[in-house]
């Protein structure tokens, strides 16, 4: 993992997998975002997980999304990167975020109209980032 030392990178990977049960379902993105975000994003979303200062990189703030993006949450942008769609797939330091991929899909409209069958908990996570933008 480029930016983290290696002993670092195995800890904090070891222990996000050991916090999720992917044949859990989570009634919120809340303990998704807790698993796999906050290490490095933090507990608020502004970047400043216990694990950031070991990165290269400081983490994106998830509070400015919206403020970002013309005081819209990008709810599709924000579902891409996470699944991987945004073409850093294996050049950062995210998580894989497999479990969140896998089981109950839910049809979603990302604001084209197309409904799309999507995984219910990469909806919940980003619901869940949704409450984190100030209003």
């Amino acid at each position: 993992m480029p930016g983290f030392p290696k002993p670092l990178a195995m800890i904090c990977l070891s222990a996000l997998a050991a916090c999720v049960d992917p044949e859990a379902s989570p009634d919120t993105g809340a303990a998704d975002y807790a698993a796999y975000c906050a290490a490095c994003h933090g507990t608020t979303g502004s970047g400043d997980g216990e694990a950031a200062a070991g990165l290269s990189r400081k983490p994106a703030d998830l509070t400015t999304l919206s403020a970002k993006n013309g005081g819209e949450f990008p709810t599709t942008r924000v579902m891409a990167q996470i699944w991987g769609y945004a073409g850093a797939k294996g050049r950062g330091v995210m998580p894989d975020f497999g479990p969140l991929l896998q089981g109950e899909l839910v049809p979603y409209d990302g604001g084209d109209g197309i409904e799309t069958p999507t995984p219910i908990r990469l909806v919940l996570l980003a619901e869940y980032l949704k409450t984190l933008q100030p209003q």
